[in-house]
């Protein structure tokens, strides 16, 4: 065995966040798996993958640094969303315990839509300064955009590795539209070592690359009594019974407009994957960016 293959292999590994929930969206109301991806199994998978393309001994692969970027409502703005304001703590604490160092920018609204401003830019300069400064032997990418080709060209003059973990699937989104994330072409060519997860998810081999570990392990918790919470967005709130389930939307019977459409993102207190066909839902009724009349707020009336 060479000294190379002796010597400890420095990992970086920065988070695009809004992708990364995206993904974690995906696989927990999408695919079949139904449950969102692990940051410690991630993690632990990235050191497999790396010792698998360099031929080392996985112990000879840490993760010596991992960042997490994204764009952040206002804390007014999230504790008017339901349980936003919990949730996006409740992943704080885990990225911190996983030892992940969290960067937030503020949302800005442009033209009434929400957009993330400078987050990319700010993610590749602190990931090329702390290439420099740790001396990371590779920097792995959980991103898609084109935005980050300039990155990976300078890691590679400074002989850095890079490794892209990258994710191409469809879904609806919360106006009922079919969308398709797509990893850049340009992004794919630049970097050394490509992962194209959805194929690895499902074609992999579960002992090998340590699949069954991205996942975390969902466990439903006891129904429990809740104070009813109504929330109304176009008149009083309706009651009526789920019609349909998808991979992350649905369904409710409501006659006057041949059943409503809601996404999961909609729901109150209420878990997508604990709802069932039949089950007696509270809801108030809003449009979508086409005018066409959609139930948000959907409760599981229990």
């Amino acid at each position: 065995m060479s000294d190379n293959q002796h010597k400890l292999t420095r990992i970086g590994v920065f988070f695009d966040g809004n992708y990364f929930l995206h993904i974690s969206n995906y696989y927990a109301y999408h695919h079949h798996r139904r449950s969102r991806i692990s940051i410690a199994g991630l993690h632990e998978f990235v050191r497999h993958k790396i010792a698998d393309e360099e031929n080392k001994d996985v112990h000879l692969c840490q993760i010596v640094d991992a960042h997490y970027f994204r764009g952040r409502l206002t804390a007014q703005e999230a504790s008017n969303e339901g349980n936003r304001l919990f949730y996006d703590r409740l992943f704080d604490d885990i990225l911190m315990m996983e030892g992940v160092t969290t960067h937030y920018l503020p949302v800005r609204t442009v033209q009434g839509s929400r957009q993330e401003r400078g987050i990319d830019v700010w993610m590749a300069l602190e990931a090329y300064e702390l290439a420099l400064h740790k001396q990371f032997d590779v920097v792995v990418l959980i991103a898609s955009d084109s935005d980050f080709v300039p990155l990976v060209r300078k890691l590679h003059t400074q002989g850095v590795r890079v490794m892209l973990l990258a994710w191409d699937y469809e879904y609806y989104d919360e106006e009922g539209r079919r969308r398709t994330t797509v990893t850049s072409q340009e992004l794919w060519e630049e970097v050394t070592y490509p992962i194209a997860m959805q194929k690895t998810i499902e074609e992999g081999d579960d002992s090998a690359f340590q699949i069954n570990r991205l996942f975390v392990e969902r466990k439903r918790p006891p129904v429990a009594e809740t104070e009813t919470v109504v929330i109304e967005e176009d008149g009083e709130t309706k009651t009526s019974t789920v019609f349909s389930l998808k991979d992350g939307y649905g369904f409710i019977s409501f006659p006057q407009t041949n059943n409503l459409f809601f996404h999961y993102s909609f729901l109150l207190d209420t878990d997508f994957n604990d709802l069932r066909e039949g089950d007696s839902v509270e809801f108030s009724l809003g449009r979508n960016d086409r005018g066409e009349p959609i139930a948000r707020n959907v409760k599981l009336v229990r």
